[in-house]
């Protein structure tokens, strides 16, 4: 393996995620320079300088400790560009347009270092496309890098190669994140949204029709779609709220925009209810509301049928909590199935279109199934992955009920599971992984 040594690095980019990882380099006792659009008057760095003071005032903190804000320096594309010859690594993490990346690759490429990795942050942009309008003896040294949000406590980064990257330089790439940054690493194939976005951008969208569909609230939802299902306390909709309903639409809308023939395609929009709260300026978490909203002590949730806010009080229904407690075998799923409860009927559909979903997708974004469930288990917080839940479950009575309602027009696509699917397998995962 080509072992990668970092002995200083370079963020492009100094928004909150540049200056998050600028921080959690720093964190691993890597200096850094952090970069940012020089300033019109004054400090040509007060950019980079203001991204910096920010980082103090953050939560959850993304410094160790404060004193570790001494190994990132501010610097500026116009006058600084000089001070990436010593970085071994450069990261850029500028805003997600293709155009504003090539733009910056074609400042920096002749200031990068003979042996420097350059890393473009990007949560789903192609690549191959990037790597298109870099010179062709830097294509070998380029890849794609996705950390999540924020990346100092979310462990995944997913690392995608462009079509001439170096396979050694990945290799010692991954190996650098896995031990220097604690990070863990799955490769994605270059397709948009990678893996943990597709699959749980995707889920979230299910989540969202089969919201309307049984009629429930979104407190309801995220009572049954958090640590019953071991997934995060903030569950569907306080995560969205979280992330930026501007962000999840932006991400819905690269699936919409770059897979026009996802047999999915139909589903790759926001809900109507989530247009209008994003064009109220309702983004959620940043502006102090969104799908949620705290007023006083009391937190509140959008009720669309009342269309106003009330108090949050989202509770299971007995007859669904029972059916729970038995665990979410195939005789759960099928109970589930089987049951009027609306939240019964929500339960099992958004893990038959889960299911259903990747299944159909995965040789179209990873090279096996272990990083599917690793991704969503590292990127969204679930305590198993789809493949994972499927498989515990009892996978050949599972894919039968999934199947079955397939051909009934119940799924979300009429799309059949994979041949591989039904082969005689128990599962996708062995004694060995």
């Amino acid at each position: 393996m080509n072992r990668l040594q970092v002995r200083k690095a370079a963020v492009l980019g100094a928004g909150v995620m540049g200056a998050q990882i600028a921080a959690h380099l720093a964190n691993a006792a890597v200096p850094v320079v952090l970069f940012e659009l020089p300033a019109p008057e004054g400090d040509r760095n007060a950019g980079a300088q203001k991204a910096l003071a920010g980082l103090k005032k953050m939560s959850p903190a993304p410094l160790g400790a404060p004193r570790l804000l001494a190994a990132i320096e501010g610097a500026n594309y116009d006058d600084d560009l000089a001070r990436l010859a010593d970085c071994d690594l450069v990261i850029e993490a500028v805003a997600e347009r293709i155009d504003l990346k090539l733009s910056l690759f074609a400042r920096i490429a002749p200031h990068l270092a003979p042996g420097a990795v350059l890393a473009s942050n990007t949560s789903g942009l192609s690549v191959a496309a990037l790597a298109q309008g870099l010179p062709a003896a830097l294509q070998p040294r380029f890849c794609g890098i996705h950390f999540f949000n924020p990346p100092r406590y979310m462990k995944l980064v997913e690392l995608i190669a462009a079509p001439h990257t170096d396979a050694a330089l990945l290799d010692g790439l991954e190996a650098w994140l896995v031990t220097r940054l604690g990070k863990g690493v799955i490769r994605a194939l270059d397709t948009p949204n990678f893996i943990a976005n597709r699959i749980g951008v995707f889920s979230l969208l299910a989540t969202m029709h089969h919201t309307l569909a049984n009629g429930l609230g979104f407190d309801e939802v995220d009572a049954l779609t958090g640590p019953l299902l071991g997934r995060p306390k903030s569950a569907t909709y306080r995560t969205a709220d979280v992330v930026g309903l501007d962000t999840l639409a932006h991400v819905v809308g690269t699936l919409r925009d770059t897979l026009p023939d996802d047999p999915w395609h139909a589903h790759f929009h926001i809900p109507a209810w989530l247009g209008v709260l994003i064009g109220q300026g309702a983004l959620g978490q940043k502006t102090r509301g969104g799908i949620y909203r705290k007023e006083g002590k009391t937190i509140q949730v959008l009720d669309l049928v009342a269309r106003d806010y009330r108090p949050a009080a989202g509770a299971v229904a007995d007859e669904v909590a029972a059916l729970l407690g038995r665990g979410l075998s195939a005789d759960g799923c099928a109970a589930l199935r089987a049951c009027a409860q609306p939240q019964a009927r929500f339960l099992w559909g958004i893990l038959r279109d889960l299911f259903h979903y990747s299944a159909a997708q995965l040789e179209h974004i990873a090279d096996n199934a272990r990083d599917v469930d690793f991704a969503l288990r590292w990127g969204f917080g679930w305590a198993q992955g789809p493949f994972e839940t499927w498989q515990a479950a009892g996978w050949g009575a599972v894919a039968t009920l999934v199947a079955e309602d397939i051909a009934a027009g119940k799924a979300l696509s009429a799309e059949p599971l994979p041949a591989w699917v039904f082969d005689g397998r128990s599962g996708v995962h062995g004694p060995a992984g």
